[in-house]
């Protein structure tokens, strides 16, 4: 007979199983928000204000979470991507506008991601960084085409871990806790226009359009990997599958904005409380802390911005081929071939390609990224409004809309994004 012990074991070996079994799009979309882009914005969030920003970790944990969620449910239930449900919606010349915006965008957060990451090699390699930004680009484009899906989920979830080394970071330094726990849980509203700009620029980049688009394609791609060869076979959907996604999902999203408050942290400790308030690029941020809190401090944080790049890029111009495709009807999928989704894979190829043009040609990434970031905080609430109308269609959702709970959360994030646009303005 097993006792109390036992089954406590047990019941632990079974939800570490659940665990594992749910590890997937959520894990992979959640991680690749901490992309070096949104780890530029996050540094100069803590390098600017210091510890003034780190309760937006907590406040926008649920909002991303219930987005992330609701997209996840898209792809589960409709058998089909985010675009496609969105053209039984709006108008399809409006359609368009959103993926165009969307490609620009992520070309732009491509660029940015490509440049930080070769900054990094040059800071612990001595080699010129212009190298690196044509091995990478050419290299993650040509991996991307190559392996099939399961191959590249493979490998996203591995590069996940790297974003531990942003909490190892904190680690190193010196931390007043009570002062981070009281800035993280009493938030101060923000004052004036740059501070109104910040908190648009992280709801931006936390909370952003890519990620909807990516998460609910990865869905339909499991769904394939698994037989769903058509949208009829794929829309097959039972509650475990959406269960277990809510476990992925919740892990993930966790994970990404625990990442976000310990980035926000260390640079805030490190930089701005030593007079370093100007932090343009990545590798400034690396180099800053290097004096300050240690060259393992500067290393740590300088392979983490290489492995998020290796995990952002592929989800950038995947989401945005994604979405071009489904709009114009393209063959799509990364376990399709070149030959079979040449559109497809061309728009990958030509946002890698212009990312690495503009960085070779001068173009500061770091700077249009953060304008990228607000314009994202811009577009966002729009794309959330629309997300709210196709979640509660039945037609749309085959019969399995999303719960009043659902909605209701999904409206109040636009509401907040809308409120901080707002301030953006007013104040």
């Amino acid at each position: 007979m097993a006792t109390d012990s036992d089954k406590r074991d047990l019941k632990e070996k079974n939800q570490f199983n659940l665990f594992l079994k749910a590890a997937g799009p959520g894990i992979i979309t959640g991680a690749a928000d901490d992309d070096p882009s949104g780890i530029a914005t996050y540094s100069q969030a803590g390098s600017q204000f210091g510890f003034k920003f780190l309760y937006a970790a907590v406040l926008t944990w649920p909002l991303m979470a219930v987005v992330q969620m609701a997209c996840a449910r898209v792809g589960l239930v409709t058998g089909d991507g985010l675009a496609s449900a969105f053209e039984k919606k709006i108008p399809r010349w409006l359609l368009i506008v959103f993926c165009l915006a969307l490609f620009v965008a992520n070309t732009l957060n491509v660029g940015a991601d490509l440049l930080a990451m070769a900054d990094s090699v040059e800071m612990l390699t001595g080699t010129s960084s212009h190298i690196w930004i044509a091995v990478f680009g050419i290299g993650i484009a040509a991996a991307t085409i190559y392996f099939r899906y399961s191959q590249i989920a493979k490998v996203l979830q591995w590069l996940a871990f790297v974003l531990f080394a942003y909490i190892a970071t904190a680690f190193i330094v010196k931390v007043d806790w009570s002062d981070a726990l009281h800035a993280t849980f009493w938030p101060q509203v923000p004052r004036g226009a740059r501070e109104w700009s910040m908190l648009v620029a992280i709801l931006g980049t936390t909370i952003s359009p890519y990620l909807f688009f990516w998460q609910t394609s990865l869905e339909v791609e499991e769904k394939k990997r698994k037989g769903g060869d058509t949208v009829e076979k794929r829309r097959e959907c039972t509650d475990q599958e959406l269960q277990l996604r809510k476990y992925d999902v919740t892990v993930g999203t966790i994970f990404s904005n625990v990442v976000m408050f310990f980035i926000i942290l260390t640079t805030a400790v490190t930089l701005n409380k030593n007079g370093i308030t100007n932090i343009e690029t990545s590798k400034q941020a690396a180099e800053a802390l290097n004096p300050i809190a240690g060259p393992y401090a500067m290393w740590l944080y300088s392979v983490g911005i290489i492995g998020t790049g290796l995990l952002a890029i592929p989800t950038l111009t995947g989401s945005a081929a994604y979405a071009l495709a489904e709009t114009f009807g393209w063959d799509e999928g990364l376990d399709a071939t070149l030959g079979k989704a040449r559109a497809f894979y061309s728009v990958i190829i030509v946002s890698t390609a212009i990312a690495v043009v503009g960085d070779f040609a001068g173009v500061n990434p770091i700077k249009a990224l953060y304008e990228s970031a607000v314009a994202n905080g811009f577009v966002a609430p729009f794309i959330l409004f629309v997300l709210v109308l196709v979640v509660r269609d039945k037609r749309i959702m085959c019969g399995r809309p999303a719960s009043l709970r659902m909605q209701i959360a999904l409206s109040v994030t636009a509401l907040v994004m809308f409120l901080a646009l707002a301030g953006l303005f007013l104040f």
